[in-house]
């Protein structure tokens, strides 16, 4: 068995020689490769964020990771594709000698993906906005909270968007926001009334909190959600596990709640309110509409079950 080189490569190189190995001896097809090249750079970039390196990543980091994609509202086909590339990367490293050991070896995957997204009730909505309210140890965190799932539901945000989003873009009662997204496009959002109340409630805790910590003399957070992390915000983690323990104070099952689940019921019940189809892929940001289109499958079944349900002709005969 090769022992780890005291000379490993620096992250970037463990990434360019695989993907060289991989169009060299495997032949891989260059869409594989480029796929493989994003999925390994979004772990480096993450495992730098954890100031660690490849070289030294223990196998609870790796799970670390996959639990944020999930945090992030990542599909189950794309977080075990991540996975795949990172096992295959540790393999190759491990035959190269760089670690002694594939610490993605055993990690179990997410399994396959479903073809329907999960969504939420009406009902179920309006409970874990109820429950956002009175969820936090003080009243800032209560405020905090409920502007998180107001604007996440009112705007079908992804969840990176939603804690990433600047203070700048809240000001002056704003009825609709600017949103980055993916690959830097930009996309403007409406907000609801109650959405715009929640906020502006919010910002009068969060400057009330700022304007301290910048007499104690820290600097002022840019941040609509200010946060310890290094990136200045909230971080995807601790919202992903805040709208778990929201659920369960509303009597949500919590293992149907997470923030692309928001996402969804937002896009869902527009839908079923009559909004246009392609009005839901601006809102959401898809640069393809066929993405979009999946909701009119969720709609459909849900059409399809309340005929089936309700009809009078669809009920058995005595």
């Amino acid at each position: 068995m090769p022992k780890p080189s005291d000379t490993a490569p620096s992250d970037a190189r463990w990434i360019s020689t695989f993907l060289d190995a991989q169009a060299a001896e495997a032949n891989a097809a260059r869409n594989t490769l480029l796929a493989y090249g994003r999925d390994l750079l979004d772990f480096a970039n993450w495992v730098k964020g954890q100031s660690s390196s490849f070289a030294s990543l223990p196998r609870a980091a790796v799970e670390d990771y996959l639990v944020s994609c999930e945090a992030a509202g990542l599909s189950k086909a794309t977080r075990a594709r991540r996975l795949s590339a990172i096992r295959q990367l540790f393999r190759f490293a491990h035959e190269e000698g760089w670690r002694a050991d594939n610490p993605a070896l055993r990690i179990t995957g997410p399994g396959a993906s479903q073809r329907l997204p999960k969504t939420l009730t009406h009902d179920e909505v309006d409970r874990l906005l109820d429950a956002a309210r009175n969820k936090g140890r003080s009243p800032a965190d209560r405020l905090r909270n409920s502007a998180l799932m107001e604007l996440l539901y009112a705007t079908g945000l992804r969840v990176s968007e939603l804690v990433g989003l600047p203070v700048a873009a809240a000001r002056g009662e704003p009825k609709m926001i600017l949103v980055r997204g993916k690959g830097g496009k930009e996309r403007m959002v409406p907000l609801s009334s109650a959405a715009r109340v929640a906020l502006n409630d919010w910002l009068i805790a969060r400057d009330s909190a700022e304007e301290a910590r910048r007499k104690a003399g820290f600097a002022p957070s840019k941040a609509l959600f200010p946060g310890p992390g290094a990136d200045g915000h909230l971080t995807r983690q601790h919202f992903y596990l805040l709208i778990k323990d929201i659920a369960v104070l509303a009597g949500v099952d919590p293992a149907k709640v997470t923030p692309h689940t928001l996402r969804h019921a937002f896009a869902t019940h527009l839908l079923a309110g009559g909004a246009d189809l392609r009005v839901i892929q601006t809102l959401l940001g898809h640069a393809d509409v066929a993405t979009t289109e999946i909701y009119t499958h969720v709609l459909d079944d849900q059409l399809k079950a309340l005929v089936l349900t309700h009809h009078p002709l669809a009920k058995p005969k005595l």
